[in-house]
């Protein structure tokens, strides 16, 4: 592959279209799983390509591109909004409201820029189909659902996308972050953390304030789970090996004489090694059942909210990757960086049929804003709101780059 063979421009026209794109998503965000409008609007846009296309793990959707004989290669963009009120001050910022499981109205904003991914693979699709000349082979975009609350991947898997679609030599992907606007970060071998959440709910006994003694206090039962559960990393994990655990909320009772009979928590565990995961659930599961049984308390019940498998780099596909953003993006633009702690349910796609995959970030300020002395929001912030450009360019441009490294002619 060169330079010269890679339909990377974007004409004016293009950069309109994109921009529209990216202004109606921004607008028009849905939650995890519900993203109904969202899937229609990427089916219109396919189909308008005369791309393949159909839905795939609910509001799933994927297009398959066909250009001749030739290599196979998956793209993926996650599609969810965020339960946030947007706070940005945009012209088109989101107005949307949407509904928890639980049935809780909430404000939907595109908070961790998805918004920014639907518009890169949308437009590098049209690209690839106005520059049919330059490529062979097939282009399967997959346009997951659920990314926030690691059920998509998991349901287009479990849909079968691997037996309706055809079968790629390898997946990429791509994130926004806030980051210089122009350039992409990419690691080797892991690049994302495994993360598992839990919620844990206490049994105890209910008794008035005055009669503590007729009681089993959940609340206090629970604070000792919390502090001792503190340890595990610091006394339990080697010290050259990385693990997070994290009490996101903890809730109990209903008013200040009334000792409660449950109290409830949530933890989210977030390792790179599967060894170190293993250990740290391990030692989770334990001192939870172990200070139940010191207060003479009913076992909890544990329920898993979420886990995010491994997002993992080949280290081979991921340094031929690297050689083509030096020839696309310049050397420059090209940060080589250790892995991130933060999570991604993107690698399911790969490991599902055996496949390497290689994943990056992209960054969404101009050097202005991050030469200035305010700080920038990040991902999943209210005020998150990347630069259009050059970041929505530089996201077409990654994934041109990644796309055509296998099937430009």
């Amino acid at each position: 592959m060169t330079t010269e063979t890679i339909p990377l421009e974007l004409s004016a026209d293009h950069r309109t279209a994109m921009h529209e794109i990216y202004r109606h998503l921004h607008s028009h965000p849905e939650l995890s799983m519900q993203e109904t409008e969202t899937a229609d609007f990427i089916l219109k846009a396919l189909t308008d390509l005369g791309i393949e296309a159909y839905l795939c793990g609910g509001t799933g959707v994927v297009g398959v591109l066909r250009n001749g004989e030739g290599p196979v290669v998956g793209f993926r963009a996650d599609t969810d909004g965020l339960p946030m009120l947007e706070d940005t001050g945009l012209d088109f910022a989101s107005r949307a409201r949407g509904t928890l499981a639980d049935g809780t109205d909430v404000p939907v904003m595109h908070g961790c820029g998805h918004d920014t991914h639907i518009t890169a693979a949308l437009t590098a699709a049209r690209l690839l189909t106005e520059g049919t000349e330059t490529w062979a082979g097939t282009v399967v975009f997959i346009f997951q659902p659920g990314e926030e609350t690691a059920a998509g991947a998991k349901a287009m898997v479990e849909d079968g996308i691997w037996d309706k679609a055809p079968k790629p030599e390898v997946i990429y992907g791509q994130h926004v972050w806030p980051g210089l606007a122009g350039t992409v970060n990419i690691s080797r071998g892991t690049a994302m953390a495994m993360a598992d959440s839990w919620k844990i709910t206490v049994q105890g006994r209910q008794a008035h304030g005055s009669q503590p003694d007729q009681s089993i206090d959940p609340i206090v039962l629970g604070a000792h789970m919390v502090v001792r559960i503190q340890t595990i990393v610091a006394r339990e994990v080697h010290p050259m090996k990385s693990a997070v655990v994290t009490i996101g909320t903890f809730h109990a009772g209903l008013k200040e004489n009334i000792i409660p009979d449950t109290a409830e928590f949530s933890v989210n565990v977030r390792t790179f090694d599967p060894e170190v995961r293993e250990v740290v659930l391990g030692s989770l599961r334990r001192i939870i059942k172990a200070e139940a049984d010191a207060s003479g308390a009913p076992a909890p019940a544990i329920e898993e909210i979420s886990s995010f498998p491994q997002c993992y780099n080949d280290p081979d596909t991921t340094d031929a990757l690297i050689k083509e953003f030096h020839l696309t993006l310049g050397e420059g633009s090209v940060n080589e960086v250790p892995p991130v702690m933060g999570s991604e349910d993107f690698g399911l796609f790969a490991t599902a049929i055996g496949v390497p995959s290689v994943y990056w970030m992209f960054g969404a300020y101009a050097q202005e804003r991050l030469d200035a002395d305010t700080p920038l929001p990040g991902n999943h912030s209210p005020y998150f709101a990347p630069d259009l450009e050059p970041t929505l360019t530089t996201g077409v441009r990654a994934a041109m780059t990644a796309i055509l490294s296998k099937v430009a002619r």
